[in-house]
């Protein structure tokens, strides 16, 4: 059975930092693209950051450019998320999530294009 699960999440004032792995087990997702994210109280799950599992692609909402960090470490099989510069609007339950099927940049930004997904971290960041 293919599992993603997320670790590293919690509570931190503003300004602070955390680093959210995803840790798959089942299958490798070494060569493929995995994603990171996220849905506060109330909204919609909205996309953080992609890697594309090669060339050191990365893309990132405009929201989290230059705070956030997508990363992979293939040797551990894991995919992590360093996030900087935390706001409370970061706040919100954190998904990791893996494509096999690809797709252009647009489409990696939409939750379709994943055909896995974790149970979610919570990431809490107070004022």
């Amino acid at each position: 059975q293919v599992q993603l699960v997320e670790s590293g999440g919690g509570l931190v004032q503003a300004g602070g930092s955390l680093r959210l792995v995803c840790s798959p087990s089942g299958r490798s997702f070494d060569n493929s693209i995995m994603a990171w994210f996220r849905q506060a109280p109330g909204k919609e799950r909205e996309f953080v950051a992609f890697d594309a599992g090669y060339g050191g692609i990365t893309h990132y909402a405009d929201s989290v450019k230059g705070r956030f960090t997508i990363s992979r470490n293939k040797a551990e099989h894991t995919m992590s998320l360093r996030m900087r510069s935390l706001k409370p609007e970061d706040t919100a339950v954190y998904y990791c999530a893996a494509s096999i099927k690809g797709g252009t940049t647009t489409a990696l930004r939409g939750q379709d294009t994943y055909d896995y997904w974790g149970q979610g971290t919570q990431v809490t960041v107070s004022s």
